[in-house]
């Protein structure tokens, strides 16, 4: 199911004495999130907060948040989960979120048999790795451009061409 609000980090901690956060990022890098001027801090989009400042620190970002001014006001924040609107969001074509992948069903792109379903994703740092299920197996598949042949999250459809090996029924 595509969800409109994704999770996209937790803040961890504070910075500084002036009410900075410190953000860590579920991305592919802090960077992302350096584009956003409002950060929910629920699922549905009820809550937000207003960015003033964010930029990169490493492995994760600091940011200026409206009305929070001070060392005790940043850190009633810590353990934050903050959301992002899809819309504000520009990934590149080809692209995609993991949890719109969740849940689709996979399919051989050479026989149209359904393979499992993606239950789980991996970051590996090389290739992200597709936990797919089916009867009570699960099946990892390398998410490369050589084995993925057509992604359409919205109607919950993936199709592949399985390398030799992964899955039972293959020679």
């Amino acid at each position: 199911m595509i969800k409109k609000f994704l999770e996209t980090g937790k803040i961890v901690g504070t910075h500084g004495v002036a009410g900075m956060v410190r953000i860590q990022v579920w991305a592919d890098s802090p960077e992302f999130l350096c584009g956003f001027k409002k950060l929910y801090t629920d699922a549905n989009g009820e809550n937000y907060l207003k960015v003033n400042k964010i930029q990169p620190h490493g492995n994760v970002v600091i940011a200026k948040l409206e009305g929070i001014n001070s060392i005790e006001e940043a850190e009633k924040l810590r353990n934050k989960t903050l959301y992002i609107d899809r819309l504000d969001a520009k990934i590149p074509e080809g692209r995609y979120f993991i949890s719109d992948l969740l849940d689709c069903t996979v399919y051989d792109s050479l026989t149209g048999s359904e393979l499992g379903v993606i239950t789980d994703i991996s970051e590996t740092g090389a290739n992200d790795v597709w936990h797919i299920s089916k009867d009570g197996k699960e099946y990892l598949v390398p998410a490369i451009d050589e084995v993925i042949k057509a992604v359409d999250a919205e109607n919950g459809k993936i199709i592949i061409s399985p390398m030799k090996g992964i899955f039972d029924d293959e020679n």
